[in-house]
């Protein structure tokens, strides 16, 4: 029986989701504990996507084929009674044996937060990034609605993708601004998301909200092609993984993600 679940997790003490050996990761606990259950030592759990050291998720999901037929009710139980604090099983569901956690994607969200004091507070420092200089937010808006639409994002991808191709569509972007928490919240809606490049482009916008940069330079970084002229990468800390589409359960944009 194929198993859908949806899973939250505190990244902070994760060496990232995929497996490494030697390391304590998000891919690792859950398969330690769907092989507990089963008394097996060969079931394989895949998920939608990677995320890196110190990166959150709201609802990361993976896969996984399980030998006997459990209730739904009943795995959800039993897999969050071999959870440890920082993992949290959300939903799980049975489905089709051909669904695929990560080739079946449809459309990503990510939420980045960061806080704007002057100094770090510390009761947010593994979960918002920190930037302690003066930001215009209609700036940052202004610039939001150039990562809109289909974009070639090769100077938004750190070194080490694995991605066949950097052509990547962005749905919709947004910035607010919290003023009790004194933080900016963005959020990223597309069809797929390249290696560091929510995190690239939050420190873009950032310099463009504080005037190191003009307001449409993203559509320069769009031509040069040039990950060094994009500059600093936001801190892993304020990156959330919101909500992973698939088909039927996105209604707007209900295509697979035609990129590997």
């Amino acid at each position: 029986m194929r198993y859908k679940v949806t899973i939250a997790y505190d990244g902070t003490n994760f060496a990232g989701f995929q497996r490494q050996p030697n390391q304590r990761t998000v891919e690792g606990t859950v398969t330690k504990a769907v092989n507990k259950m089963a008394h097996s030592e060969r079931i394989e759990v895949f998920g939608s996507g990677r995320t890196d050291s110190g990166v959150h998720a709201l609802g990361q999901v993976v896969h996984f084929d399980f030998p006997f037929d459990l209730k739904e009710i009943n795995m959800f139980k039993a897999l969050n009674s071999l959870m440890p604090l920082d993992i949290e099983i959300i939903k799980v569901e049975k489905v089709a044996d051909d669904f695929h956690a990560r080739y079946d994607v449809s459309g990503k969200k990510y939420v980045y937060k960061v806080y704007l004091g002057e100094f770090i507070n510390p009761f947010k420092r593994f979960y918002t990034a920190h930037w302690r200089f003066p930001v215009n937010l209609d700036s940052i808006n202004v610039a939001l609605q150039d990562l809109i639409g289909e974009h070639d994002f090769t100077s938004f991808v750190a070194s080490g993708s694995t991605a066949k191709s950097n052509i990547r569509t962005i749905y919709n972007a947004t910035c607010k601004y919290d003023k009790v928490e004194n933080e900016l919240e963005f959020e990223f809606y597309g069809n797929g998301f390249l290696y560091n490049m929510v995190r690239i482009m939050v420190g873009v916008l950032l310099e463009i909200g504080s005037k190191y940069r003009d307001e449409h330079d993203i559509l320069r970084l769009y031509k040069v092609k040039n990950r060094d002229q994009a500059r600093r990468t936001a801190a892993a800390c304020g990156l959330y993984l919101k909500k992973v589409y698939y088909k039927g359960e996105d209604p707007e944009h209900p295509t697979k993600l035609p990129y590997r």
